[in-house]
């Protein structure tokens, strides 16, 4: 499966108030699977000294899974196709490195 087909899959199974009009919904439930990630993350360093096991490992992937549904959605209201935004970033990610300004911060380096 490609980014472009999981996009559309999954908005198969998008179900939110003014869905076509209303990016707020899923890019708060981003936030809230984000963070349910990290629980995750912190209860593998707090209960297993850091060791990421197989128990752990479909734990996460399943949250990394919402989290990928939820991007998928904000990137369908906004007209967006993961294609686009993975070309994007990649491009943007190249210019970086040629510039040798993957280090630091900032959105525009």
């Amino acid at each position: 499966m490609d980014f472009n087909e999981y996009q559309k899959e999954s908005r198969k199974t998008a179900i939110y108030p003014r869905k076509g009009k209303n990016f707020v919904y899923p890019v708060l439930g981003l936030v809230g699977e984000s963070g349910e990630v990290a629980e995750k993350i912190k209860k593998v360093l707090r209960d297993n000294n850091g060791i990421v096991g197989e128990k752990q490992k479909q734990e996460i992937k399943k949250e990394l899974g919402d989290v990928l549904w939820y991007i998928a959605q904000i990137a369908t209201e906004l007209g967006l196709s993961f294609d686009e935004i993975a070309s994007f970033n990649i491009k943007k990610l190249k210019s970086r490195e040629k510039r040798n300004k993957v280090h630091g911060s900032g959105d525009n380096r």
